[in-house]
């Protein structure tokens, strides 16, 4: 089946042939919602100015319907596109705006009955004669929605459409962008930095870092089994535990892997995955546990007066583990309580600032300040590509006991639970992992657990 664009090992450089894209390759159906999904100048809106013809391409091919179209005009593509900035010519009326494209591309047609047929279908018809000064965010945004619909394209192009809205409005126009697409049937192309928006809307979410494609696939896939740290801890709220651990696999014993002061016991016998750590013996490996794969162990004695009934404590597959409470978010139906296991963090350089890793000193002659500009310079350009994980911690466990290194969120570990328990800082509660919602990550970030070739309907 012919695709309605397809790009194959495209890239664009800019200044000194670094590459804003490098060697994307990626296909969208016909009336599918993709979702672009990436941080701040990874590549998303340069992808995205590609399809519309308004960046040429260096490299690779674009399809339009299986047709070449790398130097096909941006008017003779068809497509429409939603700005983040609204883009309404402010001497127009609504009107006018919607209608506008229409009288370039038909001078002599009325573009009245088009106008009015959309501005019915967003429900903005008292707008149309207003000019944009007098309408809110939420209003010029419908009215740019209706410029990109009148013009029946093949494809929406849409450049973080939402993001200079308020958080309600965001979700009602998010609802109302899902819904209208998919009334229309029409390709979809949408560029965000927002996985809430990402997950909620896009048929399928494409991730970039550092104008790389990291994994493309379902809302539930990229989820459930992302292919790689960087993935696991940008999709996700609370962001995903990442914690640094050793895997010990002694011929005479269990297989454990190791986090600081503590351990996760795996249980025997192995299943599939965790037999594969075994080639993992004594190395690094990043551990990862979302905040719903650790539970707070119902054998405490400091539950809720009137709470919930006690649960058997260990479910097969979990095993214990300890924590001190250093921070608690109620935040109404739920509970985040931040944990400090000993265990050491991990953090990727795109999310976050890590703290300066522990290195030898290299002190320029004549100066105070180790490295020079340039070198701190090359450091951080390098750690915002596509690259490995960073450690955060020092080499040196952490006690339960210590407080969390200055500059740091506190805790290293994060748990949703209910509000039935009354949590205080300073306690030592029982934790529950289950292992069963374990990913193990290599020193580069790659996932090995579970084994990436598990779930294919899951991945592409």
């Amino acid at each position: 089946m012919t695709r309605a664009i397809s790009l194959h090992d495209v890239s664009k450089s800019y200044t000194r042939g670094v590459p804003v894209v490098d060697r994307l390759s990626l296909d969208i159906e016909p009336g599918e919602f993709l979702v672009l999904l990436g941080p701040s100048g990874c590549g998303k809106s340069t992808v995205l100015r590609m399809i519309a013809g308004l960046e040429e391409i260096d490299e690779g091919e674009l399809l339009l319907d299986g047709e070449w179209a790398n130097d096909l005009l941006p008017a003779d593509r068809q497509m429409a596109m939603v700005f983040q900035n609204f883009a309404l010519y402010p001497s127009m009326t609504g009107r006018d705006n919607i209608g506008f494209p229409l009288r370039i591309e038909s001078p002599g047609a009325d573009p009245r009955p088009r106008v009015d047929a959309t501005a019915r279908m967003l429900g903005i018809e008292d707008l149309l004669d207003r000019f944009p000064a007098q309408l809110s965010g939420g209003e010029r945004q419908r009215v740019a929605m209706g410029r990109a619909i009148a013009r029946h394209p093949t494809a929406f192009l849409m450049d973080e459409p939402l993001s200079n809205l308020d958080a309600k409005l965001r979700n009602h126009l998010r609802a109302e962008i899902s819904g209208l697409t998919r009334k229309l049937g029409v390709t979809t192309v949408y560029v965000t930095h927002d996985q809430a928006e990402a997950m909620s809307l896009g048929d399928r979410v494409a991730v970039l870092r550092g104008g790389v494609l990291q994994q493309v696939g379902t809302p539930r896939s990229v989820y459930a089994l992302p292919r790689n740290v960087f993935v696991a801890a940008f999709i996700g709220i609370p962001r995903i535990n990442l914690l640094r651990g050793v895997v010990r696999a002694p011929l005479d014993g269990a297989m454990t892997i190791s986090l600081g002061k503590q351990y996760l016991r795996l249980p025997e016998p192995l299943c599939l995955d965790h037999q594969l750590l075994r080639v993992q013996q004594g190395r690094e490996v990043i551990v990862g546990l979302r905040s719903e794969a650790v539970r707070i162990s119902p054998t405490l004695d400091f539950a809720r007066p009137g709470g919930p009934p006690p649960r058997s404590a260990a479910r097969p597959g979990e095993v214990h583990i300890t924590g001190l409470v250093e921070h608690v978010e109620f935040q109404g139906h739920e509970v985040l309580v931040h944990f400090n296991t000993g265990s050491r963090s991990a953090v990727v350089p795109d999310l976050e600032a890590p703290r300066p890793a522990v290195r030898p000193s290299r002190r320029r002659r004549g100066s105070r300040r180790d490295g020079t500009v340039l070198d701190r310079l090359r450091e951080r350009a390098g750690a915002l590509r596509a690259g490995p994980v960073v450690a955060l911690d020092d080499p040196a466990d952490a006690g339960l006991d210590q407080a969390p290194p200055e500059g740091r969120l506190p805790g290293d570990l994060i748990v949703r639970t209910t509000p039935d328990f009354e949590l205080r800082r300073g306690m030592h509660v029982p934790l529950l992992v289950d292992l069963a919602h374990l990913f193990v990550f290599d020193q580069h970030g790659d996932r090995i657990c579970p084994a990436p070739a598990r779930l294919p309907d899951l991945e592409e």
